[in-house]
């Protein structure tokens, strides 16, 4: 499944604009560099419209709570445009700030995707629930007893907020709001180091970008393709004799050398 996502992935070469925090700005340039996309960084206020006019998507993330202004303006003139958004809502639940920053984002842009972990659309669908830090609490852990349970308020959020709705874990979750892919791929090595999430979410915004008229398939594949690649580069990792640095470069590579074959053959995705 998904060749025709990563065959316009390869063709079209998606202009992908961040505006990420400065912790992972790196990893999500590389990461859309890695799967053939072509990104820019571009974050200051008085050019984020003019750059984001000429992309194929947006892509925001909440990580550092900065350039909220710029975040609006930028989303809005995608909005106009018909240009993919997505967002992560790093942190949501964890502090009020962040609450208010999304639920002000939320007001003035309509976003295509919203990727988060349990904890942090938990708290967006419901509100309730806290992450720890960034990451997710351990009590809103995904498993397989409640996976069916997070679908539907996976679904039900999609209604809500009319955009496909990502969730990341052990086990993730890509919804619309009839439809919801299972996808048991990746490594627990993956959570130790720093900015898989926002690769993640960067990687969303290539392959949405590539695919604006099929964005549910289009991130069910680039979920699976970043769980895929990040077994890969663990069994890699282990051979190499290396630790997390040395994964990190591997599930770079991955990214860079994968083809739908390659994800087809190792992909575990369920639908409901």
């Amino acid at each position: 499944m998904f060749e025709k996502i990563f065959a316009n992935l390869i063709d079209k070469k998606p202009l992908v604009q961040c505006i990420t925090n400065f912790v992972t700005v790196n990893d999500c340039a590389n990461i859309i560099l890695a799967c053939g996309g072509s990104p820019t960084m571009a974050h200051h206020k008085d050019e984020v419209e003019e750059i984001a006019a000429c992309c194929q998507s947006l892509v925001l993330n909440m990580g550092t709570v900065s350039d909220i202004e710029a975040m609006i303006l930028a989303g809005k003139k995608c909005n106009k445009l018909n240009i993919p958004v997505v967002i992560d809502p790093v942190g949501m639940g964890a502090s009020e700030l962040r609450n208010k920053t999304f639920n002000e984002l939320s007001k003035n842009i309509h976003f295509s995707v919203i990727r988060g972990n349990i904890s942090e659309i938990k708290r967006i669908a419901t509100g309730k629930g806290s992450t720890t830090g960034v990451d997710a609490n351990e009590m809103d852990k995904i498993t397989e007893n409640n996976i069916y349970e997070v679908a539907h308020m996976a679904k039900e959020l999609s209604k809500k907020m009319d955009s496909i709705v990502v969730i990341s874990g052990p086990i993730d979750v890509v919804s619309d709001k009839t439809t919801a892919y299972i996808i048991r791929n990746g490594h627990p090595i993956m959570s130790r180091i720093t900015g898989s999430g926002c690769m993640s979410t960067a990687l969303l915004g290539a392959f949405c970008g590539a695919n604006k008229d099929n964005m549910l398939e289009a991130s069910a594949a680039a979920v699976a393709a970043m769980g895929v690649c990040g077994e890969l580069a663990q069994k890699k990792m282990k051979i190499a004799e290396g630790g997390t640095m040395t994964f990190r470069m591997f599930l770079i590579d991955y990214i860079s050398i994968m083809t739908s074959e390659m994800i087809n053959k190792e992909i575990n995705i369920e639908t409901i």
